[in-house]
């Protein structure tokens, strides 16, 4: 006969796969950060107030089969086009962002930006017609960047079935029907407002 005396035991409870897979993902993770400092005055003083104006339209085209965008052009509706003054923080971040060897996911691999250089930039809605406008702008170098999500519809011919005809033919059945297949696609542009009062005019794609 045993007898215990109750005690707080400690109590592991093992996590679901998936949560493993993330959680050894993250400890993987290879993450560039820019090794300049980021100088809030300057960025400030970048997106002051001025009497110019960045205006545009921001779309996308399909592609065809070999990856070229030359189809029907699709309008970037109701999306959010970012704009950062481009200060040498920014350049020395967007080298980063586009070297593969620091920013690839399929490795693992991120280029971040401080937190508070994310927080001095302008944001612009799109309208229906992917229309956008960035107003009181001072003269400068901006970048403007957005995520276009759209799917497109395909119809085909679905197999359902065979049968065979009183001479031993072989006759298939097909049927109409389609899918839908979702796409992204990264939009960016670097602009320059030359003179106080300028509009420029801009096609984000």
């Amino acid at each position: 006969m045993f007898s215990f005396t109750a005690v707080n035991a400690q109590k592991y409870v093992e996590p679901e796969k998936a949560v493993k897979d993330e959680q050894k993902r993250k400890a993987s993770e290879v993450v560039t950060f820019p090794t300049r400092k980021f100088d809030s005055i300057e960025a400030k003083k970048a997106l002051a107030m001025g009497k110019g104006k960045i205006t545009g339209t921001a779309f996308t085209r399909t592609k065809n089969g070999y990856g070229m965008k030359v189809g029907k052009k699709v309008l970037a509706n109701k999306i959010t086009i970012q704009l950062f003054p481009v200060t040498p923080y920014f350049e020395e971040y967007y080298a980063l962002w586009k070297d593969k060897s620091k920013n690839n996911p399929k490795k693992n691999r991120f280029v971040y930006m401080d937190k508070d250089a994310y927080r001095y930039r302008l944001d612009a809605v799109t309208n229906s017609s992917g229309e956008f406008t960035f107003p009181d702008m001072k003269p400068g170098k901006y970048y403007l960047w957005g995520s276009l999500d759209y799917s497109l519809s395909y119809n085909y011919n679905q197999y359902t079935g065979s049968g065979y005809n009183g001479y031993g033919g072989r006759i298939d059945y097909y049927s109409p029907s389609s899918y839908s297949k979702g796409y992204n696609e990264f939009l960016e542009l670097f602009v320059e407002v030359k003179s106080d009062g300028e509009v420029v005019e801009v096609k984000l794609k």
